[in-house]
Parts: structure tokens; C-alpha cells; sequence
């Protein structure tokens, strides 16, 4: 154990830069979005910009092109969270029976990202990397229209992310993901308390 975390802290202190700005400023992004600050978008555009590239080098693929959807879902999320005062933009939920077939429908294309990538590339983890992916893309897409359920997607999509950048030796941004798991708790709680005081007014 205590080698463990001896290798932990090393391999955070030989964190690029670039890394630690791309960890800081998605850190600040989900702190922003669970507080639905206009902001968190411009620093979700900056880390996502980042992931792209240290992605692309560590042979994460499809993550890496799951941030690049980031930085173009940050300019949209931006756009949509403009009009603060708009009804059209209070926090919502979706029923049960669509949240079970968002979450058959990312299972099949999951399994058949991870065996494209398997069979066709040097993808490391490619069923891990495609099912955080794909379930990042509708995860994404909820916050930008302020679904409440986002908030149970991010704690297991972030659980699991842990293991993928741990294993390719990105310990701090590891160490990120099992912080943006207890976030995405925070976030759950105050869209839920919101939720609850918009449906007295």
C-alpha cells in the first residue's frame, strides 16, 4: 500500500505542465457546472483542448476524440446557458424508460467501438475508453440541458476513468477523477435542491 501511494505522489510530481492546466481548469468546470455558472464552459473549452492532445500521445483514441466533442459541447453549452432566466433552461429530469434506453442503446455501440478499435488499431483498453466515451457524449449533452440525471452518469463515468489515465501513468489527472466523482455528488444535491424549489414556485 505504501508503495503504491509512494508511486502515486512521483508520478504526480512529474506532471507536465499541460497537464496540470488541463486538470485544473476541468477541476474548476465541474465545480462551476454543479453551481450552473455560466463560466464553467470557457474552462471546460481550455482542459478539453489539452485532454485532446495528451490523449492523442498515450494512444487513448476515442478519448481523445471524446474531448474534442467536449471543446465543441463547451461552445454549445455556453450558447444554451446564455439565457439564465429562461424557463427553457431549468434544471429537468427524464423519465426512467429513457434513461434505461440511453443506457442499452451506449452499451451496443459501446461493445462495438471497443472491438473496431481492437481489432483495427493500437487503442489501449479499447472497451473501457469507448464505454466512457459513449456514456461522456449523452452525459454531456444532459448537462448542457440541464437534466438532472447527468450528476449518477458522472459518478460512475468518473469511477471508471480513474483506472483508464492511472494505467496510462496520468496520476494526477486520475487523482482528478476520483475528485470529480465526489463533485458530481455535490452536483447531484444542488440540482436536486433546486429542482425541488423551482417546482414550488
Amino acid at each position: 500500500m505504501i508503495s503504491f501511494f509512494n508511486s502515486l505522489w512521483g508520478g504526480i510530481v512529474e506532471t507536465s505542465f499541460i497537464e496540470f492546466v488541463a486538470v485544473f481548469s476541468t477541476t474548476i468546470y465541474v465545480f462551476l457546472a454543479a453551481k450552473r455558472m455560466l463560466l464553467c464552459w470557457l474552462f471546460a473549452f481550455i482542459g478539453s483542448s489539452l485532454f485532446v492532445y495528451l490523449c492523442y500521445i498515450s494512444q487513448l483514441y476515442i478519448e481523445s476524440i471524446l474531448q474534442l466533442f467536449y471543446v465543441v459541447m463547451a461552445v454549445i453549452g455556453w450558447l444554451s446557458w446564455k439565457d439564465l432566466n429562461s424557463n427553457h433552461f431549468n434544471i429537468k429530469k427524464w423519465s426512467f424508460y429513457k434513461h434505461l434506453i440511453i443506457i442499452i442503446f451506449s452499451s451496443i455501440i459501446t461493445l462495438n467501438l471497443g472491438f473496431i478499435f481492437d481489432k483495427y488499431s493500437n487503442q489501449v483498453n479499447p472497451y473501457i475508453d469507448a464505454g466512457t466515451t459513449c456514456f461522456s457524449l449523452v452525459a454531456t449533452y444532459m448537462v448542457t440541458k440541464k437534466i438532472i440525471g447527468n450528476w449518477i452518469y458522472w459518478i460512475f463515468i468518473d469511477l471508471v476513468s480513474m483506472y483508464l489515465y492511472a494505467e496510462r501513468s496520468y496520476y494526477l489527472t486520475a487523482v482528478q477523477y476520483g475528485v470529480f466523482s465526489l463533485l458530481a455528488l455535490y452536483g447531484f444535491i444542488t440540482w436536486q435542491n433546486e429542482y425541488k424549489r423551482q417546482n414550488k414556485c
